[in-house]
C-alpha cells in the first residue's frame, strides 16, 4: 500500500477540539492522521455559529447583494441566510433523485442583470429510465423580495447540461465554477464509480467540462469538431472531483477524492489526462494496488496528494483581507478526519502547511465578501460557522 504524510500539521488551541468519532464518508474510507511530530500551536481564529441546516451540500453568496447567502440541502430544498441573520426558504427548487451521494448539489450565482434578477446555476442528481440517474446542471433566475416578510424565488429553471444516465448513486461530483473572464462555466463530472468511462472520451464521465454560459460546449475544447468525442470535455481521467477553484493567475484547480487513499489537488490543464483508473496515489478498497503516477509520466500527476486521506468536502482559494497570510492558499474542509486544511502553492506544485481540528465533518467552505470564511458541516443538524481572526 502506498503511504505518504502531510508535510505539516498545526493544531490551533482557539478552535473546537476534534471529535473522537465520525461517520462514513461514502467515498474515501481510510482514516488520516497528522504528520508525526507536528506542531501543536498555531495562528488562532474564532468561530461564530450562524445557523443550522439539514444535509447542506453547497452555498454561494449573491454578488453585490449585501450578504445574502444561498444554501442547498441535499434532499432538495434551498434556503437563504439574509443579512439580518434570518433563514428563509427559496422556492423553485428542482425535483432531485435523493439517495447515496445524490440529491441537490452545487449553487453558483452571477451578478444581477437589468431588471434585478440574478442568473443562478444549480446542479443535482436527476432520475433516468429504469434504475439509472445522472448529474445535471440547470440555469434559472433568482429574485429576492424585500416586501413584507420578504422571500426569494427561482424561476425559469432549465436543464442545460447532463451526464449520461447510469446505475448507482455515487461520484456525481457536479461542482461548478465560472472562469475569471465570466465567459465559461466549468463543471466537474465524476466517474459515477464506473472507473473505465473516465478514460473514454466519447462520454463526459470522469471529466472537467467547459461550457458556454448557456450550457453549450465551448469553442476551443480539446475534441471540438471531432466525431465520436464528447465536445464539452476540457480534461479527463478524473475520479470524483468535488471542488473547482480559480487562483489569482486565472488557473483552474480541482480537488478530488481518491480511492483508499490518494485524495489530491490538480492543476487543471486543457486536454490533460489525469490517469484514473490506470494510475492513482491510492489503492483499491479491496487492497489491490494501483500503479502511482510516477510509473506513467504521460498522465498528469497531482500537485499534492494525501494517503491516508482527508476526504475533503470542498475547497476555496483564499483572496480576502482578513487572513493576509492565507491569501493565495487553498482552504479545504475535511470529513475524515474532521479538519480544516491549509495548502500553499509553489508554482505548479502544492504542499500542506497547516491542519486545524474541527468538531464535525466540513462539507462546504465559502469566502464571504468581507474576507471571513463560512464553514458548513455535513449531514443532519449541520451548523454554519463564520471563521474570523482570533
Amino acid at each position: 500500500m502506498k503511504t505518504s504524510a502531510p508535510m505539516l500539521a498545526i493544531l490551533s488551541p482557539a478552535v473546537l477540539l476534534a471529535s473522537c468519532g465520525y461517520g462514513g464518508v461514502g467515498d474515501s474510507e481510510a482514516a488520516s492522521t497528522p504528520a508525526p511530530g507536528a506542531a501543536t500551536t498555531g495562528p488562532g481564529f474564532k468561530l461564530e455559529r450562524l445557523a443550522t441546516f439539514e444535509e447542506p451540500w453547497a452555498a454561494a453568496f449573491v454578488p453585490g447583494s449585501g450578504g445574502y447567502l444561498v444554501v442547498t440541502e441535499k434532499a432538495g430544498t434551498i434556503k437563504m441566510r439574509w443579512p439580518d441573520g434570518s433563514i428563509r426558504p427559496v422556492s423553485g427548487a428542482p425535483e432531485v433523485d435523493y439517495g447515496g451521494q445524490g440529491g441537490l448539489g452545487d449553487v453558483l450565482v452571477l451578478p444581477a442583470r437589468e431588471g434585478g434578477d440574478y442568473p443562478i446555476y444549480l446542479s443535482w442528481a436527476e432520475a433516468g429510465p429504469g434504475d439509472t440517474r445522472g448529474a445535471v446542471v440547470g440555469l434559472g433566475k433568482l429574485s429576492i423580495s424585500d416586501m413584507g416578510e420578504g422571500g426569494a424565488a427561482i424561476t425559469d429553471l432549465k436543464v442545460i447540461w447532463r451526464q449520461p444516465k447510469v446505475t448507482g448513486r455515487g461520484h456525481y461530483a457536479h461542482r461548478l465554477a465560472i472562469s475569471p473572464d465570466g465567459r465559461h462555466l466549468f463543471v466537474s463530472s465524476g466517474d459515477r464509480q464506473k472507473l473505465d468511462p473516465a478514460q473514454d472520451t466519447s462520454n463526459n464521465l470522469g471529466a472537467i467540462v467547459r461550457l458556454n454560459l448557456d450550457g453549450s460546449p465551448a469553442a476551443g475544447n480539446p475534441f471540438s469538431g471531432q466525431a465520436g468525442k464528447a465536445q464539452d470535455i476540457w480534461s479527463w481521467g478524473h475520479r470524483n472531483p468535488l471542488g473547482l477553484a480559480f487562483d489569482a493567475q486565472g488557473r483552474l484547480w480541482n480537488m478530488e477524492h481518491g480511492p483508499a487513499g490518494g485524495d489530491e489537488i490538480n492543476l487543471v490543464r486543457r486536454g490533460a489526462n489525469y490517469g484514473w483508473p490506470i494510475v492513482s496515489e491510492g489503492d483499491h478498497y479491496d487492497g489491490k494496488d494501483i500503479p502511482p503516477h510516477s510509473t506513467r509520466p504521460e498522465f498528469a500527476a497531482p500537485a499534492v496528494s494525501w494517503n491516508p486521506v482527508i476526504a475533503p468536502g470542498d475547497f476555496l482559494i483564499y483572496s480576502g483581507k482578513l487572513f493576509p497570510e492565507w491569501r493565495g492558499q487553498a482552504i479545504l474542509g475535511g470529513m475524515r478526519p474532521t479538519v480544516l486544511v491549509r495548502v500553499a502553492f509553489d508554482g505548479e506544485r502544492a504542499r500542506e502547511v497547516a491542519r486545524y481540528p474541527m468538531e464535525r465533518r466540513i462539507r462546504e467552505v465559502v469566502e464571504a465578501p468581507d474576507g471571513s470564511i463560512i464553514l458548513i458541516e455535513d449531514k443532519a443538524g449541520a451548523r454554519m460557522w463564520r471563521l474570523t481572526p482570533g
